[in-house]
């Protein structure tokens, strides 16, 4: 009988021993392996029912596996923006398909190798994509610590070329108070109520029409990223003080005319300034009618022009359908107000025209911040925040059960997650442009090594003597 458990303590040695291998040959195969966490197999003797004053039988040894997820390999700077790693305690949410349901399974990793796939996924090199909680129109994030179907795959190219349509106009010129009033004005041939001797009108080639004193031009983005331009044409009236003024658009095709408007003009008016030479925006009438409005206690006025498919009411006007088609309405507020427009017995001069908004643009780079806010940049100037990287905690990390790709799944002995923004609430902080190294460490796996083989062949001994010993046995027989 203890000839038989010396064998079976024998086998159990080489059994226990063939695991340690396998765990070692894993963790060397995986030392560059980005995120991997080291495999320590630890053995567990078997106890038999032997008497305490008898015969002893040997039970043997029974190895297990444990995971060191808690360990934090080292932080090793990269040249990708989208490279990820976490300092401190946390997983990043993953899954392996780019839009999952709510049965799908959610991994959990520290493989932070993530790159943009060609559909604009924040993909790793095992094939997950990134999760994240969106980020409002407001700019603000909405999180759930417990509920993973509040997270999406984070998709940078959803956005688009981000063109965002002008709002604010800022115009900064003088208007030369010196300037003489043109002989059609003081003909009366032109009036600013007559559409047929519009300034929008005036042919330069042709010498017909009333030439403006003085164009400014204004460039504005369309909601689509259409580039076009306003201007405003001013014309020197013989009433003191005061100029003629007209907007149109350049080209005139690029709006449709409304009721009383004509040659691509958009509101028309006076420009009036008070004896000191500041404009005087009450009885400037161009701000006061058309296009224009000023809401209730505001001195700004806001000029609206409609979506290309929105007929122009009377008074009104709007994009033209040949150019930007889909682009919405528009509103925007024209800052002329003191310091803005001016009259003095200077030139007239344009200092500044200033106007937000940007065309259509190409994405150049991904950027992430210690918080994991994911910003995308485009090559117009604009930079928006797209989502906010999740970052999961547990209870016992070294409870999580390992599947393929450096990710892990929960388990009763992890606990359940606790979805948090980084560096909050115990969770560890992102460090863009690094990867965690692997944690494991070569030389005590090569000490391991050796100490395994030389376990494994004591095993190998104890069958040998074993059977030696039967031999034996059944040689007294003979």
């Amino acid at each position: 009988m203890s000839i038989n458990s010396a064998l079976n303590a024998g086998v159990s040695g080489l059994i226990a021993n063939s695991a340690a291998l396998a765990t070692i040959s894993d963790n060397i195969a995986n030392s560059n392996t980005v995120g991997y966490k080291t495999v320590d197999t630890e053995f567990g003797d078997i106890v038999t029912n032997s008497n305490l004053y008898g015969d002893y039988d040997a039970g043997g040894v029974l190895a297990s596996t444990r995971q060191l997820v808690t360990a934090q390999g080292n932080l090793q700077q990269t040249a990708s923006n989208t490279d990820l790693a976490i300092s401190g305690q946390g997983m990043f949410v993953t899954t392996s398909v780019p839009d999952p349901s709510v049965t799908d399974s959610r991994n959990f990793t520290r493989a932070g190798s993530f790159t943009l796939n060609n559909t604009g996924y924040l993909e790793n090199a095992s094939g997950q994509y990134l999760q994240g909680w969106p980020v409002n129109a407001d700019g603000t994030v909405t999180t759930d610590p417990t509920s993973l179907t509040s997270l999406q795959t984070i998709n940078v190219g959803d956005v688009g070329g981000t063109a965002t349509p002008t709002t604010t106009l800022s115009m900064n010129a003088n208007l030369d108070a010196s300037q003489t009033v043109n002989a059609a004005v003081t003909a009366g041939i032109y009036s600013p109520s007559s559409t047929s001797t519009s300034m929008a009108a005036y042919d330069a080639d042709n010498a017909t029409g009333t030439k403006p004193d003085f164009t400014i031009s204004v460039p504005v983005s369309d909601s689509q990223g259409g580039q076009r331009t306003l201007q405003l044409n001013l014309l020197k009236s013989s009433t003191a003080n005061t100029w003629d003024a007209e907007l149109v658009a350049s080209p005139a095709s690029d709006v449709q005319d409304g009721s009383g408007l004509t040659d691509g003009q958009v509101a028309t008016g006076t420009v009036t300034f008070n004896s000191d030479g500041s404009i005087n925006m009450a009885s400037s009438t161009l701000f006061q009618s058309g296009a224009f409005t000023t809401p209730a206690g505001s001195t700004t006025p806001t000029l609206n022009i409609g979506a290309s498919t929105t007929p122009p009411a009377a008074g009104q006007v709007s994009w033209g359908t040949s150019l930007g088609v889909g682009a919405q309405t528009m509103a925007f507020n024209v800052d002329t107000a003191p310091g803005g427009l001016s009259q003095y017995a200077s030139a007239s001069v344009t200092q500044s025209v200033e106007t937000n908004g940007t065309q259509f643009g190409n994405l150049t780079s991904v950027d992430i911040d210690d918080q994991g806010f994911v910003t995308a940049v485009y090559d117009n100037g604009v930079s928006r925040k797209i989502a906010q990287v999740a970052v999961a905690t547990f209870q016992n990390e070294d409870g999580l059960k390992s599947v393929s790709g450096d990710n892990y799944q929960v388990s009763a002995s992890s606990g359940t997650y606790n979805l948090k923004s980084a560096g909050s609430g115990g969770a560890g902080t992102i460090s863009p442009s690094t990867l965690e190294s692997s944690t494991v460490d070569l030389s005590q796996q090569f000490s391991g090594l050796i100490v395994t083989q030389e376990a494994y062949s004591a095993s190998t001994k104890i069958l040998t003597t074993a059977d030696q010993m039967l031999q034996s046995l059944i040689s007294i027989k003979q």
